[in-house]
C-alpha cells in the first residue's frame, strides 16, 4: 500500500482535492442559491434538492467544460506550436507528428511499448491520437452538459419572473450562455499563457513543469 500511494500520489492528491472542493462548491453554491431564494420572496430548498438541481449542474459542467478544452487545445497545438526557451514546448525541430522512430512506433516500437503502438492501420492511428480524442470527446459531452443544464436554470428563473421559457436551440444563441461559457474560456487561455511565458525565466526546483533551476533560459523543452 505505502508503494502504491507513493507511486499514485500525485493523481491521488488532486482527486481527493477535487473532491474536497466539490463538496464545498456544493455547500457554498446552496447557501448563495437559498440568500437568492430568500431575497426574492421564495423558499429556501434542501441540500439534496440543491445539488440534483440544474442551476448546481450548471455551475459544475460550465468549469469542466473550459478545462478540457484546455487540454486539448494544449494536446493538438503543442504538437505543431512552440515556444522559444520555455519548458512547456517541445524542442524547437521537434515540431509536428515526429518520425516513427522518434515515437517509437511500428518497426520501432520496444517490447515495452503497448500493444496498438506496435501494430500498423487503425489501431495504431487511434492510439496515436487517443489522448487528444478523449479529452475533445470529453470537452464536448461536458459543453452540452452545459448547455442542457444551463437552459434548464435559464428557464426556471424566467418562470420566476412570469416570462416565457426557451428552446434549447434558443438558449444557445442567449448571453447567459455565452457568458458563462467565454469567461471561462479566457480565464483558462489566460493560464496556459502564463505557464508558457513565466516558465520561461521563473523556475521551480523539482517540478516537472519547470526546468532545472540552473538551466538557461534560452533552454526551449527542457524538464526538472
Amino acid at each position: 500500500m505505502k508503494k502504491f500511494l507513493h507511486e499514485n500520489s500525485l493523481g491521488l492528491v488532486f482527486g481527493l482535492l477535487f473532491l474536497v472542493v466539490l463538496a464545498g462548491e456544493a455547500v457554498a453554491g446552496h447557501a448563495d442559491f437559498n440568500q437568492q431564494q430568500l431575497s426574492e420572496g421564495l423558499q429556501p430548498i434542501s441540500f439534496d434538492r440543491y445539488v440534483t438541481s440544474a442551476s448546481f449542474a450548471v455551475d459544475v459542467t460550465e468549469n469542466w467544460q473550459s478545462e478540457y478544452l484546455q487540454f486539448f487545445l494544449y494536446i493538438y497545438l503543442g504538437a505543431w506550436l512552440l515556444q522559444k526557451s520555455s519548458p512547456e514546448s517541445k524542442e524547437l525541430h521537434k515540431a509536428g507528428r515526429e518520425s516513427d522512430k522518434d515515437q517509437m512506433v511500428g518497426a520501432y516500437a520496444t517490447d515495452t511499448s503497448p500493444a496498438w503502438a506496435r501494430t500498423g492501420g487503425l489501431r495504431q492511428a487511434l492510439f496515436s491520437h487517443s489522448l487528444g480524442l478523449v479529452m475533445g470527446a470529453i470537452f464536448l459531452l461536458s459543453w452540452l452538459a452545459q448547455s442542457i443544464t444551463g437552459v434548464a436554470a435559464y428557464n426556471e428563473r424566467q418562470l420566476r419572473n412570469l416570462q416565457d421559457p426557451v428552446s434549447w436551440g434558443q438558449y444557445l444563441l442567449q448571453p447567459d450562455f455565452w457568458n458563462r461559457t467565454l469567461q471561462n474560456w479566457q480565464s483558462e487561455l489566460l493560464a496556459v499563457t502564463s505557464m508558457v511565458v513565466l516558465s520561461i525565466y521563473l523556475r521551480q526546483r523539482g517540478s516537472s513543469q519547470s526546468k532545472p533551476v540552473g538551466a538557461a533560459h534560452a533552454a526551449t523543452g527542457v524538464e526538472g
